[in-house]
């Protein structure tokens, strides 16, 4: 506990020293996960404030033993009005210029602060901490490496489960049920299990379509292991595949390799996107509809963002998912992901399944 603690505070006091460089006397925070990341307070709602020389957190009534027994070290506030509560908490400490997280404060809830306060400035700094939780440390490291090895494993467990007439979701309830038994706390995201045409749909919901031969199965899932995230999908044929499917998963599978190769600290997060985006050319460039990947930690889509338009670098101890895809819409498509850890000069795979077409029969 003593550890976690110092921990938080190390991370606490990071920002602190920031705070003038963003030009701001106090920084209001409302992002739950961002909460948790500064201070391990694990309830749904709140808001942190951080000044040069003090914290407070305020909750709501349901939270206000909790956030005593987990965060003991920053005084907790017991709000009735969210809004009313935050407004006194500004005046009392006295600030001034107030750093928020625009992505997190709806228009409603910034024009009733303005109202409730007199000449305070409010200012965005969602930029400035985008890379707040990029950095991954050897704890974080190993809970993502675990996260990652129940998940491979309940892919991995599925695979004798897949006949034809089973529905996809049937699949994705028992893939579940396999990731639960070993050991995962919840879904790091409503797992995807789609076959056939329903596979050219890059965020698929499993639906009652059976299982037929001839059938790409495209699994994306992931699971949350004391907080941390898992990210992979595995693209399964389903009985013989036409020459044009089994050309497809190839490209896919070395847009997905080169990528991987070319990942390294001090790399542009583009040049990954565009070392896999080369690989499909004319002939499949239109069918890859989206980014080659995205951070993963607290969250499954986190900073830094693999894709064309990224100004990202990517640095030593960052976590990243690489998952080029085609998608041919109303007949199939493929999609390859990894979660990797960047390395000064090379890279760690954590996702443990086989990319290797695998054909179940």
């Amino acid at each position: 506990m003593q550890a976690e603690n110092n921990l938080y505070q190390q991370r606490i006091s990071d920002i602190q020293r920031k705070l003038s460089d963003f030009k701001i006397n106090g920084l209001v925070l409302l992002n739950i996960i961002n909460i948790k990341y500064l201070s391990g307070f694990t309830g749904s709602d709140g808001a942190l404030i951080i000044c040069p020389d003090r914290l407070c957190l305020l909750v709501d009534g349901r939270y206000t033993t909790q956030a005593a027994l987990e965060v003991p070290n920053i005084p907790a506030i017991e709000y009735k009005n969210k809004i009313e509560g935050i407004g006194q908490a500004i005046k009392d400490l006295g600030l001034k210029h107030i750093g928020f997280e625009a992505a997190c404060m709806s228009v409603d809830m910034y024009n009733q602060l303005i109202k409730l306060l007199d000449d305070e400035v409010f200012i965005n700094v969602s930029e400035d901490l985008r890379y707040l939780r990029a950095f991954k440390n050897q704890t974080e490291i190993a809970l993502m490496k675990k996260a990652a090895i129940i998940s491979s494993a309940a892919i991995s467990a599925l695979i004798s489960d897949i006949k034809t007439g089973c529905t996809e979701r049937e699949l994705a309830l028992q893939l579940e049920i396999y990731a639960r038994r070993g050991g995962a706390d919840q879904l790091a995201f409503e797992a995807i299990v789609a076959a056939g045409e329903n596979s050219a749909l890059p965020h698929a919901k499993p639906t009652d379509r059976k299982i037929k031969k001839g059938d790409f199965i495209v699994i994306d899932f992931g699971v949350k292991y004391k907080g941390y995230c898992s990210d992979e999908t595995c693209t399964f044929a389903f009985g013989e595949l036409t020459d044009q499917q089994k050309n497809a998963y190839q490209t896919v599978k070395q847009a997905h390799d080169d990528a991987i190769a070319a990942i390294r600290a001090d790399i542009a997060a583009s040049d990954i996107d565009n070392c896999a985006r080369s690989v499909f050319g004319e002939k499949y460039g239109h069918y890859f509809t989206h980014g080659t990947g995205h951070g993963v930690g607290l969250e499954v889509h986190e900073a830094p963002r693999l894709a064309p338009d990224s100004k990202d670098v990517l640095e030593e101890k960052m976590v990243v998912t690489v998952e080029p895809g085609i998608y041919i819409p109303g007949l199939w498509g493929v999609r390859i992901e990894d979660t990797i850890l960047v390395k000064e000069n090379s890279c760690e795979i954590f996702t443990k399944m086989d990319k290797d077409l695998i054909i179940i029969n």
